[in-house]
């Protein structure tokens, strides 16, 4: 039996357009409400939400399912770090702050079983190979394992050839926060010169060949993205989608 088809990897690379939510509560039910809703991504967030490994296997056990492809977003890019999560089920990683083609490449390394990479051998006893359900899972794991890295630097998007073109590599997410603010703007996101840094982004990464990536909260800017080439397409967050709805419900007289 091989590694599970990783169908989120497969749309993408075919350029077919993947709408997603982030999830930063830490709930189980919110998740699998999330799972329910008919997104084609829900995106567990360890980098900026309380998540450690075990909160993250219960929100794929939530996701399970669901029909909707469980993405991690990884809180550094360590290989440890990386090695725990994809044994833990996932087969979509998001890793954070990647400035230069080397460390773009370290990822992949990560995220791939020797010799193409340093993956260590644990899934045989550990979720992601079925506790030894899956006896190919290693031959087969490394073709099914989508690595997107983000771009949210200065520095990453003058490396962005550089880092589109490692070999391993499906897509570049731009983190637009992030980006604003290392080019001066952090509290106007939508300064011209961030948005025209993120369309050339956008279209540096297509021209190689990958998937472009970005989370927007305007329905207005999604389109726009959309527009442009991204196919994966972040369209907000469950916490945000929660406080906005409670604090409109609160504020009704």
């Amino acid at each position: 039996m091989p590694a599970p088809k990783n169908k989120l990897k497969s749309a993408i690379n075919a350029g077919t357009l993947q709408r997603g939510l982030w999830l930063n509560l830490g709930s189980d039910l919110a998740t699998e409400i999330a799972g329910l809703a008919g997104f084609d991504w829900c995106l567990i967030d360890a980098e900026h939400a309380p998540f450690d490994p075990g909160t993250i296997r219960s929100q794929l056990i939530a996701l399970a399912g669901t029909g909707t492809a469980p993405v991690v977003r990884v809180p550094i890019n360590r290989d440890w770090v990386l090695k725990q999560v994809l044994d833990l089920g996932v087969q979509t990683v998001l890793v954070p702050m990647v400035d230069t083609a080397a460390q773009a490449h370290a990822a992949v390394r990560a995220c791939r079983y020797p010799p193409e990479g340093v993956r260590g051998l644990g899934a045989g006893v550990a979720r992601a190979g079925g506790f030894g359900a899956v006896p190919d899972y290693a031959g087969t794991a490394n073709d099914e394992i989508c690595v997107l890295v983000q771009a949210e630097s200065r520095a990453a998007l003058e490396n962005l050839d550089a880092i589109c073109a490692v070999d391993g590599v499906d897509g570049v997410f731009i983190g637009p926060a992030d980006l604003a603010a290392d080019m001066g703007f952090r509290d106007d996101l939508d300064n011209p010169a961030v948005l025209e840094a993120v369309d050339a982004a956008i279209a540096t990464i297509l021209r190689h060949g990958r998937s472009a990536g970005i989370i927007s909260f305007s329905s207005e800017m999604r389109a726009h993205y959309k527009r442009l080439g991204v196919t994966f397409l972040g369209v907000g967050s469950e916490a945000v989608v929660l406080s906005a709805a409670l604090r409109a419900l609160a504020a009704e007289r």
